[in-house]
Order: C-alpha cells, then structure tokens, then sequence
C-alpha cells in the first residue's frame, strides 16, 4: 500500500513515517501543502494523510482542489485543531476521516486501515499467485508448509509482482512503486532485492519464478 504524507513537522514527519514504514506502507513524505498537491497529482496512490495546518497551502485547500479535480484517493486529516467547525468543514470537503493530534499510535494505524478498507477496489489480505500466498497483514511469504517473513523492502516488492500478476513492470516503475517518487537509491537496488526474492522462493520450494523480459520488465510466472 503506498501513502502520501504531507506534514511540516519534521520530527512529527520522521516519526510517523517510520511507524507506517514498520508496518509495511511505502510512503512519500512531503513537508508543505504545495508539494502534497503535485505528488497526489502525478502518482497513484492509496491513501492520503494530510496535515491541515501547512505552508504554501493549507490541507482544506489540498483536498477541495483534488476532489475539485476529480482524485477520488480515501484522504485522513491530521490536524491540532479539534472544534467540531473544522472537522465538519474537513468532511464536506471530502475528507474520509479527520484525527485530532496529539493522536496515539494505535489510533492512527486503525485510522488507515479504516480510510482503505473504504478504497473503491478492494485489496485482500492474503494475495496468492500459484503456489504462493502473501499475506498483507504481517509480510509472511508462505508455499505450502513452508513460511518466512519478508523484510519490510522485500515485503513490498514481492506486493507489487503479485498485484501485478501478468502484467511486466520495469525496474523504473518497480523502484518508484517500492522505494518512493524522490528515492535517491540507484535503479541497481531493484535488481538486488529481485535476486532476494528468487533466493526466498527457491528456499520455500515454490514453482513459482521472477521472469525478465528483455526490454521490457520483470513478471510472475507459474509454471504451467
């Protein structure tokens, strides 16, 4: 699941990326509402949690222009201001949730689980591709009797090949899905955390492989 977070805290921003992060959201984090603005409108995500009280644009105006705009994207608003007026005037705007800070952990992680479960696709808990299953909830790759639990990056790879199933995705659209919009990882990383994946299935006894394409990218493939 990939978020968009936009808050200009920068130790509020840390922390709650790495929170997320653990728990196996890729985020982007951006730090003024201007920014929030262009990322939302130039990748796909499946959530959004806006900071209200941001330079350059304020989260209200963030998400009237993309509900304006058409972006139907479930967004959370994180805000220090708790009357009632703004939390209505954050729903009519067509926010799906609004939490007051400070906010526990827990609260915030059910919160996001909440805004997601409301996407209009549906994404399960446990995806399967052969004899593979994953489960979204806690990372474990699982082939039979056979389990192990995916670090957090090799987590969201093997997420994104399974999502995709058939469909071959290159190394670009794999390190901006997986490592985020402004990663200044080099595109190489991609092809190393691939060759964990191959040593994981290979370790599970799985039929299923990581095919390349030349030209064209990497895909699931099940034996037939």
């Amino acid at each position: 699941m990939k978020l968009l977070y936009a808050e200009d805290e920068t130790a509020m921003s840390e922390a709650v990326t790495d929170i997320l992060e653990y728990h196996h959201y890729t985020v982007d984090a951006v730090y003024d509402g201007r920014d929030a603005l262009d990322y939302a409108r130039a990748e796909h995500y499946d959530g959004i949690i806006l900071d209200v009280m941001m330079p350059k644009m304020d989260g209200f105006t963030v998400l009237k222009t993309l509900r304006e705009e058409g972006n139907t994207t479930p967004v959370l608003l994180l805000t220090a201001k708790a009357e009632v007026e703004d939390r209505i005037a954050g729903l009519d705007l067509g926010a799906d949730d609004y939490l007051p800070k400070p906010f526990a952990t827990g609260e915030l992680l059910a919160r996001v689980r909440a805004m997601l479960r409301r996407r209009e696709e549906f994404t399960p808990d446990v995806l399967t591709c052969g004899d593979l299953s994953l489960n979204t909830a806690n990372g474990e790759l699982r082939c039979g009797e056979n389990s192990v639990l995916l670090p957090n990056l090799e987590f969201r790879l093997m997420e994104l090949l399974m999502s995709n199933r058939g469909i071959c995705l290159s190394t670009e659209d794999m390190l901006v899905k997986v490592w985020g919009y402004d990663t200044d990882a080099d595109i190489g990383i991609v092809w190393v955390y691939l060759s964990y994946l191959r040593k994981k299935l290979a370790s599970l006894g799985s039929a299923v492989q990581i095919r390349v394409r030349r030209g064209v990218g990497y895909t699931l493939e099940v034996p037939k």
